[in-house]
């Protein structure tokens, strides 16, 4: 499943340097850059309220956007990069890499676990320790996954589930060449002292 990509407004920001970047925070603006694709940088500034919001429904640096900027085209960006104030940890600057549809580019993705019903080793009181709540992929950006799905059915305690388990979208590779965990089932604690038990005795 593609992720939808989502409209991001912004304004020109006149005026370069920390001058006119201080000028737009004191406005309650957020300043920031468009760049790459071979394009002139563009200032730009986001109102900081809305930039806000957006941050905090997270997964902002794997979004795809079309970011508006009035009186110019819309183009596809994604986030590179968003400086925050080291004291209050709210955004003071932000940046964005301009991309095609078809560019390939890392991004961390969701991994979404299904069908804990059909794990044996759930049933029996395994607990499911997730290692990565996200990986890396390459992807292609006009086909950016909402997320990766891991199906836990027949999976038994002590079963671990490496990324060559996970059937990837279309396009989509692992950023790291090795076969890394992204989970395991691990056995209750009760079956932990009974098994050592027994193996004592």
């Amino acid at each position: 499943m593609a992720r939808e990509i989502v409209d991001l407004k912004a304004e020109v920001r006149t005026g370069t340097g920390k001058g006119a970047a201080r000028q737009a925070r004191r406005e309650g603006n957020v300043p920031g850059i468009i760049y790459g694709d071979g394009a002139e940088p563009q200032p730009i500034k986001m109102n900081y309220n809305y930039l806000l919001t957006k941050l905090r429904q997270g997964r902002f640096l794997q979004t795809l956007f079309n970011l508006k900027v009035e009186g110019q085209p819309d183009v596809h960006v994604i986030c590179r990069s968003v400086q925050r104030d080291v004291v209050k940890d709210l955004p003071t600057h932000v940046d964005f890499m301009r991309i095609h549809d078809e560019s390939r580019i890392e991004l961390f993705i969701h991994v979404d676990f299904v069908n804990h019903d059909a794990a044996p080793g759930l049933k029996r009181g395994g607990t499911l320790t997730v290692v990565r709540h996200e990986v890396e992929l390459e992807v292609t950006a006009g086909d950016i996954p909402d997320h990766i799905t891991v199906d836990l059915t027949g999976r038994k305690i002590g079963d671990v589930i490496h990324i060559g388990d996970v059937v990837l979208p279309s396009g989509a590779k692992p950023t790291i060449a090795r076969n890394f965990v992204i989970a395991n089932i691990a056995a209750p604690s009760g079956l932990v002292a009974e098994e050592e038990t027994e193996a004592s005795a």
